[in-house]
């Protein structure tokens, strides 16, 4: 059986989860959690990070309705990365995108490439 304890957390005991749409394969966003955190996510099925501003759970949704169901957690080769592979409902971004990374860089400029979901 797995053990979170086993994966490698910061000095803040804390890790970063990456969320990856798990049918398209496209990066959502960028969040973090703590061991309770990841094992409230394997039990529930619901993502639920750990909010570094807040001090608290948030459980992806929440408040906003753009969940994200647990289709497969990933360990990376060192165990101090999670890639989260979800079905997300909604727009992923608090900015109401997609995804986070919408800002590319080129030729040394920011170009915005998704605009926020009406």
């Amino acid at each position: 059986m797995f053990d979170p304890a086993t994966l490698r957390f910061d000095g803040n005991g804390l890790i970063p989860a990456i969320a990856q749409d798990h049918a398209s394969g496209e990066v959502l966003m960028l969040a973090w959690m703590n061991v309770e955190a990841v094992r409230k996510t394997l039990e529930e099925g619901r993502v639920t990070y750990w909010s570094r501003s807040r001090q608290s759970f948030w459980t992806k949704g929440e408040t906003s309705g753009h969940t994200q169901r647990l289709v497969e957690m990933r360990v990376d080769c060192d165990r101090d990365c999670l890639l989260l592979l979800v079905e997300q409902t909604g727009p992923a971004c608090h900015t109401n995108r997609r995804s986070c990374f919408y800002t590319a860089i080129r030729d040394g400029a920011e170009i915005e490439l998704h605009s926020p979901i009406s």
